[in-house]
């Protein structure tokens, strides 16, 4: 008997599930068309069972034509239920209405738009190359497309529309020659894109959301291969919604970590998150690792994804699901691990990810007034260190990946000069000068002991352990001597020893 919105769940019901190959393969990033199906089934029967509680709860304006409607032509009422914002319409519905709402304030009215004639729309997005093909509505007017987190853009002009299709154009065909597997999962999830305002102070910027299954805000992408990169990252991000939904992968997921892919602490779950996304962008990035921009990014990631899933499975969070499906992550990037890159464009990548860590730990890990206060006494007087630990705290905001150093090497490696304003610390390290970086960001900082990037930069051109393994501890306690020109590299060896 199928499952219908006149009738209740039968109790012979079919329970989706997977199997552990299955499983094994989606955690490698390697789903095949059949378990894209199975989760995307799933995400339908979210929004069957979600709009049957809020119809049992109150009445919905046009649930009885919707249930008219799949009588006489079930497909089409499914396909319409199964769109991502219909989940995110009926998650604040019911959240509402459990939340102790009125009827009034709870936005029942997009059932009755939804099989309505909604007027005109932009026209869908489509490529195909070698007998494969994408199609992606664009959700350019539904109000509810700002529940993915980022503020809308108005409905696209003609122009801006053919602006996204010749982008989209221009990454459908590299990905289906380059990563023909990767380009048919995102053609099965990629339903729609919602086209967003632009933040100025990022490149480019996107979102999914864990109740819009297949939906992407995205900002209008620069090129071909910043839309190719963001769609592959955010569809990623709507099948590990989908299957957190039908398998429990945390036992602590809120507990705080390092995240490779933000400056701020991110919570377990989203440190799988930016894992599972990045493991698909570093298999694009090593199909084309002939470019030298390219072999960096590969390089930078591979590092940071198996670190990122090594952190996981050392860190006592994850289920058992969840070791099974972070363990075939990990097993998928390792062997990526010992393929051989140019040495410079290594150790500029294997920098820049030190380089990251260490400047989360100078944000986010703070060590106390009178704990940097003795450690500056100490100093003074000329008494060992006493031992001095830091702690993490929660960032304020979100706080995305940022840094001069790493524009300078990402242009650096385009073939661009340096800017005449670059840090001589900067130049020395770029061109594999280390001791002449150690004595430029040395000299930064005893001119400002606020600059986090020179106290990271002491680190990346060889200063003592202490400045490389704790520099929020080194850096608290200098600030703390208020001793104009104390030698900081002299500090960080005290502390190391």
């Amino acid at each position: 008997m199928p499952h219908t919105l006149a009738s209740r769940p039968p109790a012979g019901l079919r329970v989706h599930r997977l199997s552990d190959a299955a499983f094994a393969a989606l955690g490698a990033g390697r789903p095949d068309a059949a378990t894209v199906d199975e989760l995307r089934r799933a995400q339908l029967s979210r929004h069957l069972l979600l709009l049957r509680e809020i119809n049992a709860a109150v009445p919905v304006p046009g649930y009885a034509a919707l249930v008219a409607a799949e009588r006489q032509d079930p497909a089409r009422v499914r396909a319409l239920l199964a769109r991502p914002l219909v989940g995110v319409w009926a998650t604040r519905c019911l959240t509402a209405l459990r939340a102790g709402a009125s009827r009034a304030e709870v936005p029942l009215g997009h059932l009755a738009a939804l099989t309505g004639d909604a007027g005109p729309a932009t026209p869908p997005l489509t490529a195909a190359h070698d007998g494969l093909s994408i199609s992606v509505r664009v959700e350019d007017r539904d109000p509810l497309r700002a529940g993915l987190g980022l503020t809308p853009a108005p409905t696209l002009t003609p122009a801006e529309r053919d602006r996204w299709q010749q982008t989209l154009t221009g990454a459908w065909r590299p990905l289906v020659e380059r990563l023909r597997p990767d380009a048919e999962v995102l053609a099965a999830v990629l339903d729609c894109v919602v086209p967003v305002r632009t933040d100025p102070a990022a490149r480019g910027i996107s979102a999914t959301s864990a109740d819009a299954f297949g939906a992407v805000a995205m900002s209008e992408p620069a090129d071909a291969t910043a839309l190719a990169v963001g769609l592959l990252h955010e569809t990623r991000h709507s099948l590990l919604n989908a299957v957190q939904y039908l398998f429990d992968l945390h036992e602590q997921p809120d507990r705080l970590g390092y995240s490779p892919w933000r400056d701020d602490p991110r919570p377990a779950a989203g440190i799988l998150h930016g894992a599972y996304a990045y493991l698909t962008v570093t298999r694009f990035w090593r199909s084309r690792r002939a470019d030298p921009v390219a072999a960096f990014e590969f390089a930078r990631w591979r590092a940071a994804v198996h670190t990122a899933a090594s952190d996981l499975l050392a860190g006592g969070t994850l289920t058992a699901a969840g070791t099974r499906f972070v363990t075939a992550l990990r097993a998928e990037v390792e062997p990526w691990l010992a393929e051989p890159l140019p040495a410079g464009v290594a150790r500029l990548a294997a920098g820049a990810n030190a380089d990251h860590r260490l400047r989360w730990r100078l944000r986010n890990r703070h060590v106390s007034p009178g704990d940097a206060r003795l450690l500056a006494d100490a100093w003074t007087q000329g008494r060992p260190a006493p031992r001095i630990t830091s702690e993490l705290r929660a960032a304020p905001r979100r706080a995305l990946e940022a840094s001069s150093r790493l524009d300078l090497v990402h242009a650096t490696l385009r073939g661009q000069p340096a800017p005449g304003s670059t840090p001589a610390g900067d130049l020395a390290y770029l061109r594999g000068d280390p001791a002449a970086a150690l004595r430029a960001y040395r000299e930064r900082v005893v001119a400002d002991a606020g600059d986090d990037a020179a106290w990271a930069g002491l680190a990346l051109a060889g200063g003592p352990a202490a400045v490389r393994d704790t520099p929020e501890v080194v850096a608290a306690a200098y600030r703390a001597l208020d001793v104009p020109g104390a030698d900081p590299l002299a500090l960080a060896g005290w502390l190391s020893s």
